[in-house]
């Protein structure tokens, strides 16, 4: 229930007035320069300022046309979404092509203020086009923004600026502790591609147990429930990660038909079509009993030759998915994809088993500690999106 304005004032909630969006910004858009493949290719020999566009910082190139702070804003092709970034600050000599917007702040305004409130709020309605989204210069310019006194932009900007630097903190160390795998793997294995410490090579197939796919039961999204056997879909699946937000749930006689994909323990999870195709995970437990669907495919090792998290790990090494999205390039017509049997006859370097589990061993105990800063970034993202929520309801006082 809304309060009313006297309400508001009798429970110290900032009472914040609607303006649009032109009489508290400048926009620039006028100034901004499209470059095509060619032309930008030109401007890039050193690489000096950011070239920006509908998703923040798309390269570098060595000439700029902006010096001053501006807000960028996703005008086409971005996400503009409840919570989707679709606005970044830049407060350095950049070049911003025509994907996006270009603002700056009059008098009344604190950009930062503006930044986190198009990146908080639900934008979606405001979009037109079917196939490529676009936010218009003349939609842009009349959204009507929630603004209160100058004072408490700034104290907002300032309290979101801290809980925004703790968050991507967590987010940096967990980085971190990703590439400190990648580089330990590097260490006791080598290239995997040159095979420069010549480990025995074998066909994926003679070092597993299964390779495949499911299916999606008769359905589709309609057929998912809330609880029950877990369907492991393409988007639960990342590099060396496992994201747990929607993953669904089908019931016993839908997982029955889908028996023969029966996830166990252990199990490597390989993405094998679309824009996801060769991330790849090990299963966590917690998720069992599961099964997979038709575009993530099930690597089971023989224990005695190859272990999982080295196995994961090799499939994620930058030189392997190079040689791995060649296949799946090549694979599909329209998707990228990947077959069973391209999986199946892929060769991989295979080092003795000891050795992969001494890397095993102390993967998971980086894995150990990059648990503990994934709660520390759940935990700073609940903070982050708290403060948010309050802060344009006029209640961060």
């Amino acid at each position: 229930m809304e309060l009313t304005v006297n309400e508001r004032i009798a429970n110290n909630v900032e009472v914040m007035e609607l303006i649009e969006l032109k009489h508290i910004t400048n926009n620039l858009d006028n100034r901004r320069i499209p470059l095509n493949g060619i032309e930008r290719e030109k401007k890039t020999k050193i690489g000096l300022y950011p070239y920006v566009g509908a998703n923040n910082i798309q390269g570098y190139i060595d000439e700029y046309i902006f010096d001053e702070k501006i807000l960028c804003i996703a005008e086409d092709g971005g996400s503009w979404g409840k919570g989707e970034k679709c606005a970044v600050i830049m407060n350095e000599k950049c070049w911003v092509n025509n994907h996006a917007h270009v603002l700056t702040a009059k008098d009344n305004l604190v950009l930062e203020y503006l930044m986190y409130y198009f990146n908080h709020a639900d934008l979606s309605l405001h979009i037109n086009g079917a196939t490529r989204g676009k936010l218009t210069q003349g939609t842009l310019n009349s959204l009507k923004i929630p603004l209160p006194p100058l004072p408490t932009q700034q104290k907002i900007a300032k309290i979101l600026d801290t809980a925004d630097q703790l968050r991507q903190y967590n987010k940096q160390l967990i980085e971190k502790y990703n590439a400190l795998t990648q580089s330990l793997f590097l260490d006791m294995f080598g290239d995997p591609v040159k095979n420069e410490k010549g480990w025995e090579k074998m066909e994926l197939k003679n070092c597993t147990s299964k390779i495949g796919s499911g299916s999606t039961p008769r359905g589709g999204k309609e057929a998912y429930h809330t609880e029950g056997i877990s369907l492991i879909r393409s988007l639960n699946i990342y590099d060396n990660d496992f994201k747990y937000k929607k993953l669904a749930f089908i019931n016993d006689d839908q997982a029955t038909k889908l028996k023969n994909v029966t996830v166990e323990s252990n199990d490597v999870l390989f993405n094998i079509t679309g824009a996801s195709v060769c991330r790849c995970t090990v299963v966590p437990n917690d998720v069992l009993p599961a099964r997979v669907n038709q575009h993530v495919s099930i690597l089971r090792p023989i224990s005695d030759k190859l272990h999982s998290l080295f196995l994961s790990h090799l499939l994620i090494s930058e030189n392997i998915k190079i040689q791995l999205l060649g296949v799946g390039l090549a694979g599909g017509a329209i998707m990228e994809a990947i077959t069973k049997d391209q999986l199946e006859k892929f060769n991989i370097p295979v080092p003795p088993i000891e050795l992969q589990s001494q890397f095993a061993e102390r993967v998971q105990l980086i894995e150990t500690q990059k648990q503990k800063a994934q709660e520390a970034l759940a935990k700073s993202e609940d903070l982050f999106q708290s403060l948010l929520q309050k802060a344009f309801k006029g209640e961060l006082n």
